[in-house]
């Protein structure tokens, strides 16, 4: 193929065809690579918990913070505030189970068992009272990790997205901008739609002023595999198993709980409500707050602010 024919693919059909040639990039020696990025002191490794391998990168001192990725990310999402967190905090980012170097398994991708994942973790690590903070579908796993151990947690914040089971979900789902989920819930059609097609398909989700051509290379590896496709939609498949193990808590619960949205994100309005929903589920120690200038990606597009917020409450 000559120099004339490839300047006129679109942009995007060329990261496709760069990840399916690269698919492999989200080795060792890449992920090796990005971490070294974030400063001396940050490592990564795995852990067999629950069933499964998880990985991790890891770097600070101090009190424990684990970090919980969504779709279509991986720990790398985070990569922005670790460095500025590990300044007073023991920091854990984790691949959910079977994203990036995470094992994917058949089953067990419901929010309580991926919580029971991260307890494992914490345990296999020594981390005490840790601060879970999770984004997007991590959200939904901090959440049950409050739910499901309580007096394992200084508490948890949940960034910008709404909960299975918990008023208003129904209602944030409903509209176009959600098409994507009942897609990735269909049995079986996106794994083929969407193989080797991966970074075209994340390039569209993720804006180009905040994600470069290598970040979406990098995600669309973390989901390169089968199997670690697979994964990326069972996480969309439990969310009905999610919201009858969400619906049903109602013992009471003392562990702080933030849920913070971006300002200019589509989730921006449901804060109070959520809260509402969640006390009358037993959680008596919810705050809200709102990200300012930011949109869904909150990490990413306010890394300072977002840090600082994590830090005033993971202090407490």
């Amino acid at each position: 193929m000559n120099s004339s024919v490839l300047r006129k693919f679109p942009t995007m059909i060329l990261i496709g065809l760069l990840c399916a040639l690269t698919v492999c990039a989200q080795d060792k020696r890449t992920t090796d690579q990005l971490v070294s990025e974030l400063g001396k002191g940050f490592v990564s490794n795995t852990a067999k918990v629950n069933g499964t391998t998880l990985h991790y990168v890891r770097g600070g001192n101090g009190p424990a913070i684990i970090l919980l990725h969504g779709f279509p990310y991986d720990w790398y999402a985070y990569h922005k505030i670790m460095p500025l967190l590990a300044k007073k905090f023991t920091v854990v980012a984790v691949d959910l189970r079977g994203i990036g170097g995470s094992s994917a398994t058949r089953g067990g991708y419901e929010s309580p068992n991926m919580a029971e994942d991260i307890r494992q973790l914490t345990q296999q690590l020594k981390l005490e009272q840790t601060y879970v903070v999770g984004h997007d579908i991590g959200g939904m796993v901090a959440y049950a990790f409050a739910q499901l151990y309580p007096q394992a947690i200084r508490g948890a914040m949940i960034l910008d997205v709404p909960l299975p089971g918990i008023e208003p979900w129904e209602e944030c789902v409903a509209g176009p901008e959600f098409w994507h989920i009942p897609f990735h819930q269909t049995p079986d059609l996106p794994e083929h739609l969407l193989a080797g097609r991966q970074a075209v398909y994340f390039r569209s989700m993720l804006h180009s002023d905040q994600f470069s051509d290598s970040d979406v290379s990098h995600f669309a590896a973390s989901y390169g595999e089968p199997d670690h496709l697979r994964a990326g939609l069972e996480l969309y498949r439990a969310f009905p198993a999610n919201a009858r193990f969400n619906s049903s808590q109602r013992t009471a619960i003392d562990v702080p709980l933030v849920w913070a949205g971006g300002e200019k994100s589509f989730f921006a309005k449901i804060g109070l409500r959520l809260a509402r929903d969640l006390k009358e589920h037993g959680c008596r120690n919810v705050k809200t707050e709102i990200i300012q200038d930011s949109a869904h990606e909150v990490m990413i597009d306010q890394p300072e602010i977002v840090a600082e917020l994590i830090e005033q409450y993971a202090s407490l």
